[in-house]
């Protein structure tokens, strides 16, 4: 069974920075991929980013590209999104997913597996 612990949401002010982890157990082999989505109120989910465990291969939504780094560390099958410069318009829910192919990461498609959300919240 394939589970997925978020943590390190919370309040900034804008210009602020966030890390937020996904841990994931469960899988067999570190052939998967871990990303983030992210859903305002009143808005469509958004794919924030992917990261390919097999070879830390990334992808990333215009609107965070250099303000947002996504990284990996195998050993501890965590992905961290470092989150700089964020802005009131990021304040979202923000979800870990899980997904055997890292494709249908990128295009936000049939994810197999998602954790519960954290909230980050961008105000002054």
């Amino acid at each position: 069974q394939v589970q997925l612990v978020e943590s390190g949401g919370g309040l900034v002010q804008p210009g602020g920075s966030l890390r937020l982890s996904c841990t994931a157990s469960g899988f067999s082999d570190d052939d998967y991929a871990i990303g983030w989505f992210r859903q305002a109120p009143g808005k469509e989910r958004e794919r924030v980013s992917c990261f390919a465990l097999t070879d830390s291969s990334t992808k990333y939504a215009d609107s965070v590209k250099g303000r947002f780094t996504i990284s990996g560390d195998k050993s501890k099958n965590t992905v961290y999104l470092q989150m700089n410069s964020l802005k009131p318009e990021d304040t979202a829910v923000y979800y870990c997913a899980a997904d055997n192919l890292y494709a249908d990461c990128v295009l936000g498609m049939d994810i197999n597996y998602w954790g519960k959300g954290t909230l980050v919240t961008v105000s002054s």
